[in-house]
């Protein structure tokens, strides 16, 4: 009999699986690691004296994810033969793991507050990818030969194997730290020590520190408020429940080996008069953030500001190295009580395979997946070298980035349905269902083709008054009522008309909100405690929605004088009200199975929590390993 170990994961990318697979070679038990659809198995040879000894360094060592749930063991028949093994097909793009963490802070290690510390199964190492096939000749480190040891850890056993990019004090990647004319270089434990607790006090003292890390350009700074796409990162772990407010997952996902980036609600009170009621937030991640962080811990930081950028920029400080670096966006997780998936950002989920595809180019929003004879590879498009295929899909709003007599433009919302398909392998069957990230889309799969029930309807301001005057009796003298008695709202509505605004843009301008977006909107929802809305006007009118009913809805009660807080938590309650009800009656009319929902928008409380309630008779498919917003549409690209 074996000895099974069984952790439960939907995640399909196979990091945690081959960490173990590391782990098991490095005490030299036979054993089989298998992943699975929802889980990972560890069958092991329960005669092996070494057993209790490598589960205990499983226990120790293995990277907490936040898309495991549980594990649980067992025996099963029949004995491994031969020791598992792994193979490094791409890059990892995640946070450090445990032992990597601790080695970075072992005065004794050669590592010792090294920034590129990493081990084969975590850090940052796409950032030096640059073509495929993932060898260190195709990498920015091509020219650093590693020294004896680190070429001797990559061929032992253990979770430096195959180490592409292995480097420490000796072969490693000097940092230089620049403050004016001024530049300090570090190339060994002291110096580098030195560089980090110069940046700490730097940020401290209220200078702003540009750093170059190893997943992309970070400017931080202390701030009495958010700049936009900002986020604060949470250098104390003691902390961290102290500032915000958060359910167990929430935690237990903010310090998994993916360190995502949570949208939460905030706890302490001086921060939230700072930066008010939730905001974006993160644990650091690779090693440049998490040797800052310590500095700004022993300095009594225990958060800091930060934006990530594309392309430097100025800073009082600036922290760099002499190698390019590639970027992905962050990963962006939604997590409520009951469920938890990707909103958006390419890093964690890409790159990435799928065991099975058509030969199909699929190109959209810079990411490609290429056909080969293990399925289908999906990466951002500079990292592969050229490819042959029978037909190619690019996104419709996109320009032609390859010829092809076979070529093919598809609609975002159509990809980003059939992904979901796609993911959970529905084919053949009948599903129905929703996106929303921009405008509302309803869609059918009837088992080979996909087509839009409802299409998404383009908003345009142009003309809105006039609209809203003759929408239906009664509305002229709304809109009387706007011109004369409340001339700051009309002027909004000479704004929109004037200016090339989206749905959502035109909402939070209606609510008189700072952050003119969607996601001013949904941050101005969450302030909402308490339960019910009121209904906004989301209803069809000629198969389409109805842009002019729903904002004439929301001025409505602006003027009956309804806050912005209740009325955008309504327009989120509303909208759920909307999906499930056309879904349910889509979904009764086709006989699907299955209801799916894509597109960003959905990653709302408030929306999600009514979809939820409303729909608990059919619960959703969603994307699991890759985000429910635009990345997506390159995975559902192949199936069109």
């Amino acid at each position: 009999m074996a000895f099974a170990l069984e952790l439960i994961t939907p995640f399909s990318q196979p990091t945690i699986k081959n960490y173990l697979i590391s782990i098991i070679r490095s005490f030299g038990i036979k054993a089989v690691v298998h992943q699975q659809k929802n889980k990972i198995i560890c069958a092991f040879d329960s005669s092996d004296e070494k057993l209790q000894s490598c589960l205990e360094m499983i226990a120790s060592t293995l990277p907490a994810s936040c898309f495991m749930s549980s594990s649980q063991h067992y025996e099963l028949e029949g004995e491994p033969e031969s020791l598992p093994d792994f193979e490094v097909e791409y890059p990892a793009s995640l946070g450090l793991c445990p032992s990597c963490q601790k080695e970075m802070f072992d005065p004794s290690s050669k590592r010792y507050y090294y920034p590129f510390t990493q081990c084969t199964h975590c850090g940052g190492q796409y950032a030096f990818f640059e073509h495929y096939p993932y060898v260190r000749e195709n990498t920015a480190l091509k020219y650093l030969k590693p020294c004896p040891k680190c070429d001797e850890e990559a061929k032992t056993l253990g979770r430096r194997e195959k180490q592409v990019l292995n480097s420490c004090h000796e072969c490693g990647i000097p940092v230089k730290l620049i403050h004016k004319d001024k530049e300090r270089y570090a190339n060994d434990a002291g110096s580098f020590r030195t560089l980090f607790e110069v940046a700490g006090k730097a940020l401290r003292d209220g200078k702003t520190l540009l750093m170059k890390t190893t997943m992309g350009y970070r400017y931080f700074y202390r701030a009495e408020k958010l700049k936009p796409k900002s986020v604060l990162m949470l250098a104390n772990a003691m902390k961290i429940t102290d500032y915000c407010s958060l359910i167990n997952d929430e935690f237990n996902a903010l310090l998994s080996i993916e360190r995502p980036i949570l949208h939460v609600a905030l706890k302490d009170e001086a921060l939230r008069e700072t930066f008010g009621t939730s905001v974006d937030v993160k644990y650091p991640d690779e090693g440049f953030s998490i040797l800052l962080a310590k500095e700004l811990t022993l300095l009594g930081l225990d958060y800091i500001v930060y934006e990530a950028l594309e392309h430097p920029c100025q800073a009082d400080f600036v922290m760099d190295f002499d190698l390019e670096i590639n970027t992905q966006s962050d990963m962006r997780l939604f997590i409520n009580k009951d469920i938890k998936f990707i909103a958006s950002g390419e890093r964690v989920s890409f790159p990435s395979r799928l065991p099975y595809g058509t030969d199909t180019l699929s190109i959209a929003n810079g990411l490609v997946g290429i056909k080969d004879n293990r399925g289908v590879m999906f990466d951002q498009m500079g990292r592969f070298e050229g490819a042959s295929t029978l037909k190619v899909n690019q996104l419709d709003s996109e320009t032609a980035a390859v010829e092809s007599a076979n070529f093919h433009p598809i609609s975002s919302d159509e990809a980003s349905f059939m992904s979901v398909i796609a993911e959970h392998n529905k084919f053949g069957t009948k599903v129905v269902g929703a996106y929303f990230e921009g405008e509302p889309s309803f869609l059918y799969y009837d088992g080979k083709k996909v087509i839009r029930v409802v299409p998404p309807k383009h908003f345009s301001g142009s003309g809105i008054i006039e609209a809203m005057r003759g929408l239906r009796e009664g509305s002229d003298r709304l809109i009387e009522s706007v011109e004369k008695n409340h001339p700051q709202l009309h002027e909004i509505l000479v704004r929109i008309e004037n200016s090339n605004v989206n749905l959502f843009e035109a909402t939070a301008m209606i609510l008189g909100l700072e952050e003119e977006s969607f996601e001013g909107v949904v941050k101005e929802a969450l302030k909402f405690i308490g339960k019910g809305g009121l209904q906004i006007d989301t209803k069809v009118e000629d198969n389409r929605f109805n842009h002019v009913a729903f904002l004439a809805s929301i001025i409505s009660y602006r003027l009956a004088g309804v806050g912005s807080v209740y009325l955008s938590y309504s327009i989120f309650e509303s909208f759920g009200d909307y999906f499930s009800e056309l879904l349910t009656e889509i979904k009764g009319k086709t006989k699907a199975t299955d209801i799916v929902l894509c597109g960003s928008y959905f990653a709302g409380q408030s929306l999600f929590s009514r979809l939820q309630r409303n729909l608990k008779a059919t619960p959703v498919l969603m994307n699991t390993s890759y985000p429910i917003g635009k990345e997506n549409c390159v995975v559902g690209g192949v199936f069109l």
